[in-house]
């Protein structure tokens, strides 16, 4: 991983971003209100942002920003910027395990012992971080392969069953899930806690085994290769040893989609994860994507930090959220571009 130590952010002018006066500024800005709503303590800039409220037009949004916050140029990163996509996975689901619902989703257990920060669980992916108590010291927390085997099993954890093993890993991956019942009711659950095992992607093992090629690779791909032998899929699945465990939210808390690592529901096309050892979530990132085309442009859009995840790693890489449902996982799934990010601090 790039030395944080060698990582510098230079301040640019706002003349010299590409396309930022062309870009709708009261999205980003909108979604930035969320961030300092959320905050116990807002700063100057949230608590302007706060008094300005919901009313705000594309061109106060611009001043806004433009007032309060000075971009600035990663230098020093050692690697390309790189982009890829995320979502929230629509699935099917049972309170009641039987037929096909048989993948139990898994609340956080109580003998979880977390060893660094949850939200830079990326700078810390190359380790154990995730212990449980034994008679003979901390050990390990189980591994996916353990738990997928049932050692967790009739311990009142398990908040829903899903009918697929392999949506269940997906919605794992992307930590969020919007799950509709049996009875035709849905509920939407969050990201937990994750069991301390470094994540491993299948989809580069894939590549690297030559199952998949590099310019075929998609989820889709992955999916379908998955699913067309189960019992293979579940081997490799067991590679990743990393296992998420989720939390139930409430109507109110879900109401407007699913939250992020800093506890606000994510916007659609605004929200962007992070490695949060480098970058404070609820900052402003302005983020460059000349090969990836949105409405028939380049992507560039100032996006706001509101997520992390285990394989977001370095000052220039990052998820772009695109919303809920298949529609939004077919774009996740096949977004990985080299970026540019211009961070924008608060000016003092």
């Amino acid at each position: 991983m790039v030395d944080n130590e060698a990582v510098r952010l230079v301040a640019v002018s706002f003349a010299a971003l590409d396309f930022w006066r062309e870009d709708d500024h009261a999205a980003a800005f909108h979604a930035l209100l969320k961030s300092c709503r959320k905050a116990s303590s807002p700063d100057a800039v949230c608590a302007a942002a706060i008094a300005l409220g919901d009313g705000v037009d594309r061109v106060t949004a611009r001043a806004f920003f433009e007032t309060h916050y000075a971009p600035h140029a990663v230098h020093g990163a050692g690697q390309q910027g790189t982009v890829t996509g995320y979502y929230e996975p629509e699935v099917r689901g049972s309170r009641e395990r039987g037929g096909a619902f048989d993948a139990p989703v898994y609340g956080r257990p109580h003998d979880l012992v977390m060893l660094t920060p949850d939200t830079e669980r990326a700078r810390f992916n190359d380790r154990i971080t995730g212990v449980r108590e034994t008679a003979e010291g901390q050990s390990p927390y189980y591994t996916r392969e353990e738990i997928d085997a049932g050692v967790l099993s009739g311990r009142g954890l398990e908040l829903l069953y899903l009918d697929d093993p392999v949506e269940l890993f997906y919605m794992q991956v992307q930590g969020s899930g919007l799950v509709r019942l049996r009875d035709g009711s849905a509920v939407r659950l969050t990201y937990a806690a994750k069991n301390g095992h470094p994540y491993t992607s299948i989809g580069k093992l894939l590549i690297e085994r030559g199952a998949i090629a590099p310019n075929a690779m998609s989820m889709a791909a992955v999916k379908a290769w998955l699913h067309a032998d189960l019992e293979r899929g579940r081997a490799l699945l067991a590679e990743n040893k990393s296992y998420v465990f989720f939390r139930e939210l409430t109507e109110e808390e879900g109401r407007d989609g699913p939250l992020g690592a800093e506890g606000v529901a994510l916007t659609l096309g605004r929200s962007l994860a992070v490695d949060a050892s480098y970058h404070r979530l609820g900052l402003p990132v302005f983020v460059t994507v000349p090969d990836l085309a949105v409405e028939g442009a380049p992507f560039r859009r100032l996006m706001i930090a509101q997520d992390v995840g285990s394989a977001i790693r370095g000052p220039e890489r990052g998820d772009l959220f695109w919303g809920t449902g298949e529609e939004a996982g077919a774009i996740a799934g096949s977004t990985h571009h080299i970026a540019r990010f211009l961070v924008l601090l608060p000016k003092r």
